[in-house]
């Protein structure tokens, strides 16, 4: 039912974590496979991904090139882009496979999850909040919210392409009117909390239209 791809570079720290809130899903048969899309990782991340079962491929190393590159090997007929350092909340197999079946082919949509933080700190209380407002507002989850899509509207909208914030210009082709943003949370590491706050300024500054090399170098 669904391929999971996982771009990684050095994420021995985080990968089992992320593997672990897949395990339900997979013996419930939701998730087919999980494909490590790597770019050269020169700690255990590979090793990590043997032992769980993963089917590994080698790209390049923008970002966009190990999406490409695990979303040409997915098998299965929905894909689910996820960042190694995500955990998904146990239970999201159930949320997504019921979409998954409203969801069809004359209206095709994409889904993605809501934002969370591991720890128990304020200031992660108001990042989620802010990261909601703007899902809410504008339709706007990033990388690391997950991205659940059929991969023939992957396909048709051109996949990933290789320039700044290659995750919010696959969500705006996508568009606000064929995107859910599901219940079940994508919770990641407290330390990445910095990151989504620049994610956040970089979108303004994308939305004043910033030149993309800018964008990239500030990214």
């Amino acid at each position: 039912m669904i391929s999971v791809v996982i771009p990684t570079h050095n994420d021995q720290e985080s990968l089992t974590r992320c593997f672990d809130s897949l395990i339900g899903a997979t013996v419930h048969g939701v998730v087919r496979e999980v494909i490590v899309a790597d770019r050269g990782s020169s700690d255990d991340t590979l090793m990590i991904a043997d032992a769980a079962g993963a089917h590994v491929v080698q790209s390049g190393k923008a970002r966009a090139d190990q999406l490409t590159a695990g979303a040409k090997a997915a098998r299965a007929e929905w894909i689910l882009f996820l960042n190694p350092e995500t955990a998904l909340d146990p239970g999201w197999d159930v949320e997504a496979e019921a979409f998954m079946e409203r969801a069809t082919l004359d209206r095709p949509r994409a889904a993605a999850f809501r934002f969370g933080l591991d720890d128990f700190e304020a200031v992660s209380r108001r990042t989620e909040t802010m990261v909601a407002l703007r899902c809410w507002l504008f339709k706007l989850p990033y990388g690391d919210q997950g991205l659940l899509i059929p991969k023939r509207m992957y396909n048709k909208l051109g996949g990933h392409r290789d320039v700044a914030m290659e995750d919010v210009d696959l969500v705006r082709r996508i568009g606000a009117r064929r995107l859910v943003m599901l219940r079940a949370r994508a919770v990641n590491k407290a330390e990445t909390r910095p990151r989504a706050w620049r994610n956040m300024a970089l979108t303004a500054l994308h939305a004043l239209r910033f030149p993309a090399g800018m964008l990239a170098r500030l990214g």
